[in-house]
């Protein structure tokens, strides 16, 4: 291998001429990008001192010489193109292996016999891509072949089954997947490590793969046979960072979350029998359970880790709870009116509406490492427990590297799915307040997340623009046409945005502390982004300039209130956080997060006529109420109002149309 050509004053900055280099969004310490960005700048101040040292060096040296000064430049004009051709070479290849959305599918062979030789061929290249020893071993009895995929510490045995009813296409299956490990690196033991639940995920990874590429030509897709390959290398990479882990520091790197799935599980089903019991009803709603709880714990679902499951839209529930049986089916789904198997199987797939959060291991070679975990009461209340239930795994503190491991390994609360998603919109009292959990004395550091223009709203609208707009407009029209089109105006507020997409945690304290500060943001997101908003302009058919005849019966109807209305304007609002003395410059004392900041959303708009005056709607998110929300109505005087109704109105999607509900009373 040609060895790298030295640095030269040119060369040295080079390399931060590429837009792709330097960040072009906002950085900040929840984002994917965090710890590169942090070591760029660093290794930008280096060569930045580099340069300078050696510019006063140059200007100390006597140029007297021409004949010298004349082969400088002769050898930094050679030096300096060479730099130029291998950077060129450099960044084109970069461009190419980093071109995202680009895959041309597998390569899945025609002839339908050589489909199942070809499937192991695969499983094997993974295991050998993410550095693990493969093993075949055909001489079982039957058509049984077996996989063995071996690390340090963790070893996978894979059997396959073959089904040559059909000789010209011959079928695979996944029989069984079993993880076992070697216990002799620091003498612990434990009773039982393995985990059915990664075996089981496991299997269905490589069987769902194994079924894509066996399917008729005219059926199977390539792409889709990448993705599912691609989720089978995933996993099987991270479980080497697991035995990398475990070969200095046990195999309680994979025994922790194993045990810890199953408290948590146990946790959910509590919660969800207390919902039920406050609704009387037998099996708790989901999305009622995900509102006021905990996030649903769901390990070994999205990776060989722990995932929450945060939050529905109302569309995403109601499509699951059409789609799926009508009974769960497991004990686990006991509780839940969406039995788990169904709920998995889709979340896997990929559900649109639904916030999935994953507690992940990963690896940062350099930058800023994260503080210590620490609580101070009256600081950081989160998480709340609401329902009453008990704090277990509150305090439960997730495995740390002893050092031995190149690299510094931190636990994430990944919002992203290994980067398929964009990450959440996130308001910027909402981020300020997730790193009060995770770091509380950084409250005393000042706001170092107020250097952004545009308003939260304008990112979770206006997506991919740099446009902000300081209203938006929406027409609410109703389904059955109970009431005129409402005209919402939505007045943006002046509080900065930005996309969420990990958080560094050490303990289920601050993985449920930040879970519930996410779910109210994704509560807000959930219902501005059920409707189609546009900037603020003139709708269409309110006026066209030109001046038509007024009968003398409008006039009249005017006059005496009984005019009929076309439309309904109302004006929506957003009473934020971002005045709280929390975020703000204040002492200690000033900053207490013991007082709960529920979101919430306004709506006035005018009275019925011939009532005169305005009718005030806000609806809150509020874990304390049975469907999780909570809805008052001022004015409306005479109008029969039944708030239950309401609440269960914008449970199921309708809050930006309440104002049409009170209005027709």
């Amino acid at each position: 291998m040609q060895p790298p050509l030295p640095e030269t004053l040119l060369s040295s900055f080079k390399r931060y001429q590429n837009h792709n280099i330097l960040p072009t969004g906002v950085v900040h310490p929840f984002e994917n990008a965090a710890s590169e960005s942090s070591v760029l700048v660093q290794d930008l101040i280096k060569a930045t001192t580099s340069l300078s040292t050696a510019l006063n060096a140059y200007s100390s040296t006597p140029w007297s010489n021409p004949k010298l000064v004349s082969l400088l430049r002769q050898n930094a004009s050679i030096a300096h193109t060479l730099h130029l051709s291998d950077k060129s070479g450099q960044q084109f290849i970069t461009a190419l292996r980093e071109r995202s959305g680009v895959t041309y599918g597998e390569s899945i062979p025609v002839d339908p016999v050589v489909v199942p030789e070809w499937c192991i061929s695969r499983l094997e290249y993974w295991g050998a891509s993410v550095g693990m020893e493969t093993f075949k071993d055909d001489r079982r009895e039957g058509d049984v072949i077996a996989i063995v995929l071996g690390g340090k510490v963790v070893v996978v045995d894979i059997d396959f089954a073959f089904d040559r009813e059909n000789p010209l296409k011959p079928i695979i299956k996944v029989l069984n997947v079993k993880t076992s490990y070697a216990i002799a690196s620091n003498g612990s033991s434990h009773n039982d490590p393995r985990s059915i639940s990664l075996d089981t995920c496991l299997a269905e990874s490589i069987q769902n793969f194994c079924i894509e590429v066996q399917r008729d030509e005219n059926v199977r897709s390539p792409l889709e046979a990448a993705r599912l390959g691609k989720n089978v290398l995933e996993q099987l990479k991270y479980l080497v960072v697991l035995d990398a882990l475990a070969q200095s520091g046990g195999i309680k790197w994979f025994v922790d979350i194993h045990e810890l799935g199953h408290v948590l599980e146990e946790f959910a089903r509590s919660e969800a029998k207390s919902v039920a019991s406050s609704l009387s009803v037998a099996q708790a709603p989901l999305d009622i359970f995900l509102l006021r709880s905990h996030s649903l714990p769901l390990p070994y679902t999205v990776s060989p880790s722990v995932s929450f499951l945060t939050y529905l839209t109302p569309q995403a529930y109601l499509s699951l709870l059409r789609e799926g049986p009508s009974k769960a089916v497991d004990d686990h789904a006991s509780h839940l009116d969406i039995s788990l198997p169904h709920l998995r199987s889709n979340l896997t797939n990929g559900t649109k509406g639904a916030t999935i959060a994953t507690l992940l291991i990963k690896t940062i070679l350099e930058g800023p490492i994260p503080p210590r975990s620490m609580t101070i009461p009256g600081l950081t209340e989160r998480p709340t427990f609401h329902l009453g239930s008990n704090r277990p795994t509150a305090e439960h503190a997730f495995p740390r590297s002893t050092g031995d491991v190149s690299g510094l390994h931190v636990w994430m609360l990944d919002f992203t799915q290994g980067g398929k998603y964009p990450g959440i919109v996130m308001s910027q009292s909402r981020m300020r307040e997730i790193e009060l959990i995770v770091n509380p004395l950084s409250g005393m550091e000042g706001n170092m997340l107020s250097f952004r223009t545009g308003s939260w709203v304008d990112l979770l609208l206006n997506p991919g623009t740099p446009e902000s707009s300081e209203t938006y407009t929406s027409v609410y029209t109703s389904p059955t046409g109970l009431h005129p089109p409402l005209h919402l105006r939505l007045t943006a507020p002046e509080e900065p945005g930005f996309l969420l997409q990990q958080v560094p945690v050490q303990n289920m304290r601050e993985v449920w502390g930040t879970l519930e500060v996410v779910r109210e943001q994704c509560w807000l997101n959930g219902v501005l982004s059920g409707r189609d908003w546009s900037f603020d302009k003139l709708e269409s058919g309110l006026g066209d300039g030109v001046m038509t005849e007024v009968k003398e019966e409008e006039l009249q109807a005017i006059l005496t209130g009984t005019y009929p209305t076309h439309r309904i304007p109302v004006n929506v609002s957003l009473p934020g956080s971002s005045d709280d003395p929390i975020f703000g410059e204040g002492d200690l004392d000033s900053m207490s997060m013991s007082v709960p900041r529920r979101p919430k959303i306004t709506m006035t708009f005018p009275e019925r006529p011939p009532m005169s005056g305005l009718v005030e709607i806000t609806v809150t998110f509020d874990e304390s109420k049975p469907r999780g929300v909570a809805v008052e109505v001022r004015g409306a005087m005479g109008a029969d109002i039944k708030l239950d109704v309401l609440e269960e109105i914008s449970r199921r999607g309708g809050t930006l149309g309440l104002c049409g509900r009170v209005w027709i009373k």
